[in-house]
């Protein structure tokens, strides 16, 4: 099983101690029973959670999930049968199970533990595998992986990047000139992007030491009333970095 049985305790002064209630997995469990399997692996709760169990969510990944459907066909089950198994369109299948075509290595690991639209695999795919690791980087940071997203990046990709070597057709109401100072922007992005990257651990860093040191300064009463009466602006920009939490403020 990819997620184990969910179970909490029956209760103390049941009349059959020992016994679990099934909080989440009640289909697994009939598969389990018609396997004959008579043991399981299990979570068990501290607290009955039969009301709060978020028993419709669903954690498996999108890869995972190709993974899963790939393993299923080789093993003999016919895409029609997986699709009425999962009430979905054939095609939908078929989508899955070609996931990966034409997807690098490198970009799939990085979407590896994402829920993602298998069209976006059909935008990848024209592009060349640098350039797909350039645009998954960028969708999974902006925490945006999306379709509209990634066409938006395909369109903005030089044709040397693509594999045909052609740009895609031209959106609407987009001239070429505006796509070239997409391309443009597109590329300083990302080298802003990355500069940002190897910096960030180090800028917060030092603003953790600044605002400790600043605190501690304007404890003292002295120090801090002469940078009211003499630097009120030093003294407001100090009380700003104080109160900082994060860089993006």
């Amino acid at each position: 099983m990819i997620e184990p049985l969910s179970v909490v305790p029956s209760g103390k002064g049941s009349s059959a101690p020992g016994l679990y209630i099934l909080l989440d997995g009640h289909l697994r469990l009939v598969a389990l029973q018609q396997l004959n399997c008579t043991e399981a692996f299990c979570l068990v709760a501290t607290d009955d959670e039969a009301y709060t169990y978020n028993s419709r969510v669903n954690r498996l990944s999108t890869i995972q999930e190709h993974f899963m459907i790939r393993r299923a066909i080789e093993r003999g089950v016919t895409p029609q049968r997986l699709a009425k198994a999962l009430s979905v369109d054939v095609t939908q299948i078929s989508k899955k199970l070609g996931l990966l075509n034409g997807i690098c290595p490198e970009a799939a690991e990085l979407l590896a533990d994402r829920q993602f639209s298998t069209e976006i695999s059909r935008v990848l795919r024209k592009m060349k595998p640098t350039r797909q690791v350039e645009c998954v980087e960028l969708m999974v940071s902006a925490n945006n992986i999306t379709v509209s997203y990634a066409e938006a990046m395909l369109v903005a990709t030089p044709a040397q990047m693509l594999v045909d070597g052609k740009k895609p057709t031209r959106m609407s109401g987009v001239s070429s000139e505006q796509i070239s100072k997409m391309e443009r922007e597109m590329s300083n992005l990302q080298v802003q992007y990355k500069t940002v990257e190897q910096t960030y651990g180090q800028d917060v860093l030092h603003l953790v030491l600044a605002k400790g040191y600043l605190a501690k300064l304007l404890e003292n009463k002295a120090v801090s009333r002469y940078l009211k009466q003499k630097q009120p602006e030093i003294y407001s920009e100090f009380e700003i970095i104080v109160k900082t939490v994060s860089l993006d403020q």
